[in-house]
């Protein structure tokens, strides 16, 4: 068992085959389930959910943890984060945004309420279309600041793309404030998101 969790990989095939095994014991196990629209709702907003858990834990990973500490870390330690950790937590972290955004848009068009919400429902009522749209244009705002805003400067403030080091610092402090307007939409819109489910 120690060897399986030494290993990233190792942990997380076996953690998917025991959510498979676990939905196939729910299918049989009860009365069962089609493999129609609704199961395609569910499989989309599960990888919805999972996707939103990786980008915003990271998110919040960077405002909570790693731009807090880096004033505390001596110079000759900054290259380890600069260099190997924050590139893969920005490949994560981009890509678990734009995995967000396409579930959650697949799963508010089998579910039927995409253009209600992306129109906030207006015209079509208030309620629970204005509280999930307002989650959704959220989420899509903070998704083009990760890819538009966010990542084209944070390759510049690590040294992945060449520019001066005054284009450097600057690319870095607008990576930065833009991260932090994110953290700002998260609260907002998870509380959207969870209105929507729960409050209608």
């Amino acid at each position: 068992m120690v060897s399986i969790l030494q290993s990233l990989s190792k942990t997380v095939h076996i953690s998917l085959a025991i959510a498979v095994l676990l939905l196939v014991g729910l299918h049989f196990g009860g009365d069962g389930f089609a493999f129609d629209r609704y199961f395609f709702s569910w499989l989309f907003r599960y990888l919805h959910v999972l996707t939103g858990i990786m980008w915003i834990g990271l998110l919040w990973y960077f405002n909570f943890v790693q731009i807090p500490s880096m004033p505390n870390i001596p110079d000759e330690q900054k290259p380890a984060i600069g260099k190997v950790i924050a590139p893969k937590a920005l490949f994560w972290f981009r890509w678990a945004a734009l995995g967000t955004i396409i579930t959650g848009l697949i799963v508010s068009y089998l579910n039927g309420y995409a253009h209600e919400a992306m129109t906030l429902g207006i015209g079509s009522g208030y309620g629970k279309s204005t509280a999930i749209g307002i989650g959704m244009w959220l989420g899509i705002i903070m998704a083009y600041n990760v890819w538009f805003i966010i990542w084209p400067n944070q390759k510049k403030a690590l040294g992945m793309v060449e520019c001066e080091p005054d284009e450097k610092a600057k690319s870095a402090k607008i990576a930065m404030i833009t991260s932090r307007v994110n953290t700002l939409l998260s609260f907002p819109m998870l509380l959207s998101m969870v209105a929507a489910q729960n409050l209608y």
